[in-house]
């Protein structure tokens, strides 16, 4: 199979990048075997978001010898954060009802976020301490290598917090940190409504954020019409919509790429299988000629 390919700052990269959830995986197999199978398909480019996803790809390229094999690695901002000299996510709890507060709606907090968090919120003055901690956030880049994984995901829940704290400073240090270290970035967020546009400053390749046919936070009508105005590359996260979209992958695309431009998704699959139903789907939308949006 071939897969159809957009680029991110000279680097090309499938529509679909393919991503292995090592829970479904039974006893008698292994994230390197399911590797194995759909590189055996034509995938060339694999979503790495776990060290033991690292660990089998680096087997796989040992295997087969293919210096073209690639993968996308993630980097969690709280890797880079600190407050009071100590790891920020060691007061999550406090974090969390800080933006429950101040960004989520009231309608989905129950939803967003578990019960029980503490009722403590994190002063300005406390949150003009957050600092980044650049020795822990070097020690998480030194897992990876650009030669295996020349871009890398940065931010997942600590980047929309940080946004919601008013820290796009922190940020901005670790998106010119990645590419210090040679590195592209790509932001990674979970609240596409609130994240774009308070993103779009940052020196980063692309916008990867969760969206699909059937919803996106906070607001899925609000996401496809920021979507499509935004004039920077976004990534689909979570593109299948928990699996309820596997059966009718085709509309899942079409839907991202034809309707919202979109330039990519991250696909979770379970198995072989599920690998096979997605390329095949994906083989049906052509490569992506850059575009102006209007």
């Amino acid at each position: 199979m071939r897969l159809p390919t957009f680029n991110l700052e000279e680097k090309k990269l499938p529509r679909i990048i393919l991503s292995i959830r090592p829970s479904s995986l039974s006893s008698k197999q292994s994230l390197l075997a399911v590797m194995k199978k759909v590189y055996a398909m034509g995938a060339w480019f694999l979503d790495l978001p776990l060290k033991k996803h690292l660990e089998s790809f680096r087997e796989l390229k040992k295997l087969t010898e293919d210096e073209s094999l690639m993968g996308l690695c993630h980097v969690r901002a709280e890797d880079g954060l600190s407050f009071s000299g100590k790891p920020l996510h060691w007061f999550e709890s406090k974090v969390i009802s800080t933006i429950k507060r101040s960004i989520v709606p009231s309608e989905l907090r129950r939803q967003i976020f578990p019960a029980g968090s503490t009722s403590e919120v994190l002063t300005q003055k406390e949150i003009d301490r957050i600092t980044f901690d650049s020795f822990r956030f070097d020690e998480a880049l030194s897992f990876f290598q650009p030669n295996e994984s020349p871009l890398l995901l940065v931010g997942e829940k600590y980047g929309d917090w940080l946004l919601g704290l008013g820290r796009f400073d922190l940020l901005k240090r670790m998106m010119s940190r990645v590419r210090e270290k040679g590195f592209i970035p790509i932001f990674s967020g979970q609240w596409a409504t609130y994240v774009l546009p308070k993103a779009k400053p940052l020196d980063t390749a692309a916008y990867a954020i969760p969206i699909n046919k059937k919803w996106s936070h906070f607001d899925l009508n609000g996401a496809c019409d920021l979507i499509r105005k935004f004039d920077r590359p976004v990534i689909s996260l979570n593109p299948l919509a928990d699996g309820d979209l596997l059966k009718e992958p085709e509309e899942a695309f079409s839907f991202l790429f034809t309707e919202l431009k979109i330039y990519g998704a991250l696909v979770e699959v379970a198995s072989e299988e599920e690998a096979g139903t997605v390329m095949k789907a994906a083989e049906l939308f052509p490569s992506l000629i850059p575009y102006k949006k209007t």
